[in-house]
C-alpha cells in the first residue's frame, strides 16, 4: 500500500471517528442544555446543544426534595459497600482459583461458568431475599450483584499472567501465602482491580431492577428508582413550580427530567477519568488466558 493511500485511509478514519464521537456526545450536550434552559427556549428548539435563556430553576426545584439526598446517600452506601466487599471476594477467590494445586479447581470453574449461562430466576431470588429477611433493605441491592462469573474469571486470568518467579522468590525468603497475596500480588494487580471497581461501581450506581423488586420504602430508594419517580411526576412538578413562580412558565417536564438526569450522571462520570488509564490494560491482561 502506497504512502498516499495510507494517508487517505487515515483521513477517512479520523472523519469516521469524529462523526462517531459527535454522535455519542450529542445526547449528553442536549440533556445538559435543556436542563439549563427556559420553557420557551426548549419549545422553540428542543434539539439544542447550547443553553438558551440560561437558568437553574429546574435544579432548584429538584433539590427541594429530601428524597433526592436520601437516594444519593443510599446509592453511595450501596456502591461503596458493593465495590469494597466485591473486590475483597474477587481477590481471595480468584487467587485461590489461579493455583493449579487447588483440588477440584476444574470443577469449581465449571460451576462458575454455569452461573454465567443459567440462574435461578426472578421468583426464586425473591423468595431467597424474603427468607433471609432482606426485603426492603439496602443489602438486598448489594448481595445479588456482589460477585459475577465474568469478573471473577478476568481477575483469575490476570493472576495467572503474573510471573511465577515472584512468588517462588518470596517463598524462598520465608513469605507466607497471605503475605505474598497482599504485599506482592495485590500491588501488582492495580489495573485489574481498578477495572473491576469501575464495572462494579457503574453496575451498582445504575441499579434499577433490583430496587423495583426488593425495595418498598421511599427512604431506601436508590437514585435510579428516584429518577423513575421524577420522570413519572415531572409534569405535575413543573406545573406546581410554574404556578408558584407567579404563573410564569419557567420550566417544563423535560427540563425537570433532564436536570435530574444530569444530577444522576455527573458523579459516576467524574470517577471514570481516574480509572481510565487502568481500564484497557486490565481488560487485555485479564483476558489473555482461558
Amino acid at each position: 500500500m502506497t504512502r498516499k493511500k495510507i494517508e487517505m485511509l487515515d483521513v477517512v478514519n479520523y472523519i469516521l471517528l469524529t462523526l462517531i464521537a459527535m454522535a455519542m456526545i450529542y445526547p449528553f450536550l442536549n440533556v445538559a442544555s435543556v436542563s439549563f434552559s427556559s420553557y420557551h427556549a426548549y419549545v422553540n428548539n428542543p434539539m439544542m446543544i447550547w443553553p438558551k435563556d440560561f437558568n437553574v430553576n429546574a435544579y432548584k426545584e429538584i433539590m427541594k426534595s429530601g428524597i433526592l439526598w436520601q437516594s444519593y446517600i443510599n446509592t453511595i452506601v450501596v456502591t461503596a459497600s458493593g465495590v469494597g466487599l466485591g473486590i475483597v471476594m474477587y481477590i481471595l477467590t480468584a487467587y485461590s482459583l489461579s493455583k493449579k494445586v487447588l483440588k477440584g479447581r476444574s470443577t469449581l470453574m465449571v460451576l462458575i461458568i454455569f452461573t454465567m449461562l443459567f440462574n435461578g430466576g426472578l421468583i426464586p431470588n425473591y423468595y431467597l431475599m424474603r427468607s433471609l429477611g432482606l426485603l426492603d433493605t439496602l443489602p438486598a441491592l448489594i448481595l445479588p450483584a456482589l460477585v459475577t462469573g465474568f469478573n471473577l474469571i478476568l481477575m483469575k486470568n490476570f493472576f495467572e499472567s503474573l510471573p511465577e518467579e515472584l512468588e517462588e522468590a518470596a517463598k524462598i525468603d520465608g513469605a507466607s501465602d497471605p503475605y505474598i497475596l497482599f504485599r506482592i500480588v495485590v500491588p501488582l494487580s492495580k489495573p485489574i482491580i481498578a477495572t473491576l471497581c469501575l464495572f462494579a461501581a457503574v453496575g451498582y450506581w445504575n441499579n434499577f431492577f433490583n430496587a423495583i423488586i426488593y425495595i418498598r420504602s421511599n427512604t431506601k430508594w436508590p437514585l435510579m428508582l428516584y429518577l423513575r419517580e421524577v420522570i413519572e411526576g415531572a409534569s405535575a412538578m413543573a406545573q406546581s413550580a410554574n404556578i408558584a413562580d407567579l404563573g410564569e412558565d419557567t420550566m417544563t417536564s423535560e427540563t425537570i427530567k433532564y436536570a435530574t438526569l444530569m444530577l444522576v450522571m455527573v458523579p459516576i462520570l467524574c470517577v471514570y477519568p481516574f480509572l481510565q488509564k487502568y481500564f484497557v490494560k486490565g481488560i487485555m491482561l485479564g483476558s489473555v488466558k482461558g
